[in-house]
């Protein structure tokens, strides 16, 4: 009998013990996800303070796609866009830190003015929109060339985005499968070379030659560069003179 009562015991203590620790999971659930989804997301902070974060870029020039404070994937390539022309690390994840800068930032200077153009910093790895005005809007991380070695029909050359002063000479809407895979509304400013979408636009050169763009800003950014639109792409150093003029 005393064995049995021990039993009791145990097992009574066991089950007190296994019902708090439910009741502790599901209580700390929440906290739990939301501390996974700052790691594995894109923001640390509050909806309000990404709203903030979201209004700044835009006012800074970068395309956010819409101010609601949702840190989606517009506000997340704004971001890295942002990191890439401050000099820091583009990881795209929204902290304290980054919002301190945002709230500190300039807009960025186009590398020339006068008239409307798209610029492509391979340097940075970023695409600035320039208006007449000379103001820049609608930046953009971009990836352009990896300078690797590929072969494509039977072809072997380096994977370099040629530099110089071009113009948008052609353009094909939706998705187009070329001989290196499918790309997203394509824009091309000097032979079989476009500024196009990708779903991998990583923070570092990695296209065969093309600028890579975001998807979700591919097709507006084709009806935003009619045919002639110029295009200047360069290597982010003073001297243009070294630049090809390419129509």
């Amino acid at each position: 009998m005393k064995r049995n009562n021990t039993l009791w015991v145990l097992r009574s203590r066991l089950l007190v013990t296994l019902a708090a620790g439910m009741f502790a999971w599901q209580v700390s659930e929440p906290i739990v996800c939301r501390a996974q989804s700052s790691r594995t997301g894109s923001v640390t902070l509050g909806r309000r303070e990404v709203r903030e974060a979201e209004q700044r870029l835009s006012d800074l020039g970068y395309w956010t796609g819409p101010v609601d404070g949702k840190f989606d994937a517009a506000s997340r390539q704004a971001l890295i866009a942002f990191q890439k022309v401050e000099g820091l690390k583009p990881s795209g994840v929204l902290t304290a830190s980054e919002l301190e800068t945002l709230r500190n930032a300039v807009p960025p200077q186009p590398r020339e003015s006068g008239f409307a153009h798209v610029e492509v910093d391979l340097a940075l790895q970023i695409l600035f929109f320039v208006n007449a005005d000379g103001t820049v809007s609608h930046i953009l991380p971009v990836s352009s060339g990896s300078g690797q070695p590929f072969t494509s029909e039977g072809w072997t050359r380096n994977a370099v985005t040629p530099k110089g002063k071009f113009a948008i000479q052609r353009k094909l809407e939706g998705w187009r499968k070329g001989p290196l895979g499918p790309i997203y509304y394509p824009n091309y400013f000097v032979a079989g070379v476009a500024i196009h979408g990708l779903s991998s636009v990583p923070a570092t050169p990695a296209s065969h030659g093309c600028v890579r763009i975001p998807i979700f800003a591919s097709k507006e950014f084709s009806e935003m560069t009619p045919i002639g639109t110029p295009v200047i792409i360069h290597d982010g150093r003073a001297d243009t003179k070294s630049l090809a003029n390419t129509p």
